[in-house]
């Protein structure tokens, strides 16, 4: 089961007390010590940067039972490692505060879960603040619980898959719903008021008498949080029945077809690596869910992807937090820790069978926005930092490493601010390599404004001609893309089912049905007919279209949401002349030729804010946003408080923590979200794209001055 929640919401406190309960770590200390927030940064930040994971025993109605237990970070910018720890679980604990309600991110990990058909139950924490803070009676406290639940089952109808969209909803009756205190050790649902018989007015009488240390004696939080997992989240024996379909298309009556949705542990071994941990001891640790048969250790195991060489399992362990403890072997059903997998990343499928398909990629809900040029301190350093950089991008797949042999320019990417920070501090605190950055940059996408081309592209040798048209990419089937129900490449499995899909999306039949490649959030397509070599030469054609998507034609950035079409192409008889120093060049020109045709339009990512701030100083808060290039688009009374919900670019995002405690003088609660990307308005597009390309050592002028003055 994973925990999740909103930042500062307290889940790391109540996975404390959980590993207490169990008798891990001491009951005094359950809560304050935050175990699984074992990383130094986390600990100086408090908050959690990574999922940790620990695997415990706990007694209920005398059975004993395993429980693998991820605590998950609630920070916007590590929202990555919540999809991954997602795939690994089969149920949930959303825990929401008392007095915040439900926030921005505790709906991003609702989704996440949901998308991964995680089954959740509601925690809704620290009600010790409600009665002592806020001096709420029983009733308005009631109130309070009721909208929490409403606005968490409104969440879990809109993004419920349709088959759990009514059973999945919490109750307060049947024990879906817990409240309590994990920083107080207590906690209580309906069916344990009975059990225990005690009522909600005798609790608010002992928090109000300070009496929480006598609560948490007759009221324990791990008893009553993991008897409510045990009886209302499936073990993996019946949820591996529904995920295996959601999470792995391959054929469901082969043999590990069969072993993993009957969660078979003496079948073929498949696992899925959510997690690699770089120990300076160990080396790579791959952490990841069993999903069939039962790992041993010093057994031979296929990472799918890397052909027939085998990896020894040199160690196997359960994880608690930091410590490893060491076992002989794991079965279906577990999180497991393996060394010995030197080629797997988060995301790989290891089986013992060479040629089993792999699970469905995991989609992340945002791409890196932030980006920082990082060199060494000392020319000596620089081959480490390249073997750095390679495994800081393997232990954290939302850092996406770009080096660039030509300019000797590494580039790292994140999610935001913190995350580069904290990326940078592993840097040069744990791989002891010292090193100089830029400011951050922000991540850039080009996409057009309408239709261009057909656009002539010749080769060098002027035998061949291509004729590409582009136009923007329909939401719709940007949207299926982004949900993963089309897939990403030039191979598909299912042509038939996923032409239906992009008709329904509003693509036109020929150009469906003569789907060539999709790259990140565009799409090939070759509605050509009867040309003669044309099958010959389409590789290439690929490989020129995949490098004008991960370099667009106005600043070098990545391309977003383009359609482009082959409409005609002339192709010289003999085979020599058509080789890729040929072919190649021809392709891209004719995208890069029309793309400039559809009027090149530069996007930047953006930001949605969340302000909670008195009414009295409204005024310097929408002063700040607007100053950044912000919109408010809304804004709600809460009591005394105003909530604004605003849009910034991320470029103006920079700073802003501190700025807007210096505006309000401190009073302000605040949260973003990544909101995706959104045109740069056209009277700001020409400096910026100047400057960019000036960063990048290209020529400044990218523009035609006589098309551009007609903008």
């Amino acid at each position: 089961m994973g925990i999740a929640a909103h930042i500062d919401h307290g889940k790391t406190t109540l996975s404390d007390n959980l590993i207490a309960g169990a008798g891990m770590m001491s009951e005094d200390l359950a809560g304050k010590q935050l175990m699984l927030d074992f990383d130094e940064q986390e600990q100086a930040r408090g908050i959690t940067i990574n999922a940790a994971t620990a695997s415990m025993v706990h007694e209920s109605q005398g059975k004993e039972y395993l429980i693998n237990l991820i605590d998950t970070p609630g920070h916007v910018d590590f929202g990555g490692d919540v999809t991954r720890a997602m795939r690994a679980v089969d149920g949930c604990i959303i825990v929401v505060d008392a007095v915040e309600g439900v926030m921005p991110q505790t709906e991003t990990v609702i989704r996440q879960a949901l998308r991964e058909r995680v089954k959740p139950v509601l925690f809704i924490n620290k009600v010790d603040r409600l009665i002592n803070e806020l001096k709420l009676n029983g009733d308005e406290m009631q109130k309070r619980f009721l909208k929490i639940i409403t606005d968490v089952n409104r969440l879990l109808g809109k993004y419920a898959p349709d088959e759990f969209k009514q059973t999945w909803q919490v109750n307060v009756q049947d024990g879906r719903v817990a409240f309590g205190s994990a920083y107080h050790n207590w906690a209580i649902s309906v069916p344990a008021m009975v059990q225990y018989n005690i009522s909600f007015k005798q609790i608010a009488e002992l928090v109000k008498d300070g009496k929480q240390k006598e609560l948490a004696k007759k009221t324990q939080l791990h008893k009553i949080i993991l008897d409510m997992v045990i009886k209302h989240l499936p073990n993996p024996l019946e949820a591996q029945k529904y995920r295996i379909p959601q999470i792995w298309k391959g054929d469901a009556s082969s043999d590990i077809g069969m072993a993993m949705a009957n969660c078979t542990y003496n079948g073929p071994v498949s696992m899925m690596i959510i997690k690699i941990i770089v120990d300076p001891h160990a080396g790579e640790i791959a952490v990841g869910r069993v999903f069939s048969g039962t790992v041993r250790k010093g057994t031979d195991l296929y990472i799918v992807g890397q052909g027939a060489t085998k990896f020894k399992v040199q160690l196997l362990a359960m994880m608690v937090g930091p410590d490893r403890i060491s076992v002989d072997e794991i079965a279906a059903g577990n999180i497991a820790a393996l060394v010995g997998l030197k080629a797997a990343i988060a995301g790989s499928t290891v089986s013992s069978i060479p040629n089993m398909d792999p699970f469905e990629p995991m989609v992340h809900y945002s791409d890196p926005v932030v980006t920082l040029a990082i060199e060494a301190k000392h020319t000596s350093d620089l081959p480490k930092l390249i073997d750095v950089l390679r495994s800081v991008s393997k232990a954290d797949p939302s850092i996406q490493v770009d080096i660039n042999q030509e300019t000797g320019e590494h580039l790292i990417s994140g999610m935001g601010e913190l995350h580069l920070e904290v990326t940078l501090y592993r840097i040069k605190n744990d791989y002891k390599v010292e090193v100089q950055t830029s400011d951050p940059l922000v991540v850039y996408r080009e996409t057009i404004d309408h239709v261009g081309g057909p656009f002539e592209g010749k080769s060098p040798n002027k035998h061949n001609k291509f004729y590409f048209e582009v136009e923007p990419l329909g939401e719709e089937v940007i949207q299926l893309i982004k949900e993963g129900k089309i897939p990403q490449g030039s191979k598909f499995k299912d042509k038939k089912a996923l032409m239906e899909n992009l008709e329904k999306a509003g693509l036109a039949r020929e150009e469906s049905k003569g789907l060539v490649l999709v790259n990140g959030n565009n799409i090939m397509t070759d509605v050509t007919k009867g040309i003669q070599y044309l099958d010959e030469t389409m590789e290439l054609l690929i490989e020129s279209f995949t490098e004008v998507m991960a370099r667009g034609p106005l600043a070098n950035e990545k391309v977003y949401g383009i359609k482009a079409r082959l409409v005609d192409a002339k192709l010289h008889e003999d085979s020599i002349h058509r080789g890729p120093a040929q072919v190649i060049p021809a392709g891209r020109n004719s995208i890069y030729g029309a793309m400039a045709q559809g009027k090149r339009v530069l996007m930047e990512p953006m930001q949605k804010v969340f302000i909670n701030v008195p009414q009295e100083i409204m005024g310097s808060v929408t002063n700040e946003i607007q100053q950044r290039r912000g919109v408010v688009e809304e804004m709600t009374q809460e009591g005394d408080d105003l909530v604004i919900v605003a849009k910034v670019p991320v470029s103006g995002m920079f700073g802003f923590a501190s700025a807007i405690r210096s505006a309000t003088g401190g009073k302000v609660l605040w949260s973003s979200e990544n909101h995706g990307y959104q045109r740069v308005p056209s009277e700001l597009q020409r400096e910026i794209v100047a400057k960019i390309r000036e960063r990048k050592g290209l020529k400044s002028e990218p523009y035609d001055e006589a098309y551009y003055s007609q903008l």
